[in-house]
């Protein structure tokens, strides 16, 4: 499953699961990281001390007064992951997004560009099932997919110094939510009024996981600012 360890400087590994950024291989990564997740909670596993699952690598960050590169290693290489079963921590989390100006800051853009009218490009974003990559980049960022082919596009030329918290955004095959103001430069096409991240949370500060589903569903710019009042 794991192709490859290697060195990530003196206290970290790199788990590589292969080039392939796809579902597949992704669901590979989130299986070995929720694997040691339940190995560290029940102290089978010494010395990690952090896991960062992206598309098809796994860093695992230790402790050098606990262990060492090689120790982990051949730690790693006896695991077997083949058998375990994460089905039962996946969830299905239904995210209310409003593409209503002025939330939909590229809808107008992108509906020139990729020949579609913003219902049709709205209307295809809210028919997808999608898979939560992974989270990162800024704290609790999601990146989820795989968009239909007919959303496929760019980043911006041009990125924007400043991108509104939960605004949702595509690029390529992947869709995005905007924990926190950001700079970026990913086409946003509407916003949510879900906290994806709160760090008052403590026992639970994202809302999504490497490994989730997720479903979008449309809703106007009443709903929004009553959403925000509850």
């Amino acid at each position: 499953m794991i192709k490859k360890v290697t060195h990530l400087g003196d206290a970290a590994l790199y788990c590589d699961f292969g080039n392939e950024a796809d579902k597949n291989t992704n669901l590979k990564v989130i299986k070995v990281f929720k694997h040691l997740q339940e190995l560290i909670k029940n102290k089978k596993v010494e010395g990690i001390n952090n896991l960062i699952p992206s598309y098809n690598k796994l860093i695992v960050s230790f402790d050098l007064k606990k262990t060492n590169f090689q120790k982990l290693k051949e730690r790693l290489s006896k695991l077997n992951f083949e058998n375990t079963d994460n089905s039962s921590a996946i969830k299905l989390i239904k995210i209310p997004v409003c593409y209503d100006e002025p939330f939909s800051l590229d809808l107008e853009s992108l509906s020139n560009i990729l020949k579609l009218s913003k219902e049709e490009i709205i209307n295809k974003h809210i028919s997808g099932n999608y898979f939560v990559y992974m989270t990162g980049f800024i704290a609790g960022m999601p990146f989820v997919g795989d968009l239909s082919k007919d959303l496929h596009s760019n980043r911006l030329e041009t990125p924007r110094v400043k991108v509104p918290a939960g605004s949702v955004g595509i690029v390529e095959k992947f869709c995005n939510i905007y924990t926190h103001e950001s700079p970026g430069g990913w086409n946003i096409i509407g916003n949510t009024p879900l906290r994806i991240f709160d760090k008052k949370n403590l026992n639970k500060p994202a809302v999504l996981s490497p490994g989730d589903q997720v479903r979008f569903y449309k809703i106007s710019s009443k709903e929004f600012k009553e959403f925000n009042d509850k």
